[in-house]
């Protein structure tokens, strides 16, 4: 038996940050790599984690038409707008 995924409510934190990196789908072609740097920056928002520019340096991401520092330009900005609670 298959159990569902759970979502998170829109206004918490773990959507706000999985969003930063969906908005980014385009340049983040697998869907692996989107996931694994949601999390990565989740736990940096959580003070637990390396920032951003870090993050997309170690992941070896697959990234499309961006550079590894517009997309932490954009990753920051994004996280710069996070709505935390």
């Amino acid at each position: 038996m298959i159990t569902p995924t759970r979502k998170f409510p829109e206004d918490s934190i773990e959507s706000q940050v999985y969003k930063i990196v969906e908005d980014n789908k385009d340049y983040l072609p697998i869907l692996n790599d989107r996931n694994r740097l949601g999390y990565g920056l989740y736990l940096y928002v959580k003070g637990q984690g390396d920032k951003p520019e870090v993050l997309v340096r170690n992941s070896k991401l697959t990234l499309k038409n961006i550079s590894e520092g517009e997309l932490v330009k954009r990753l920051e900005e994004g996280l710069n707008k996070l709505e935390i609670k």
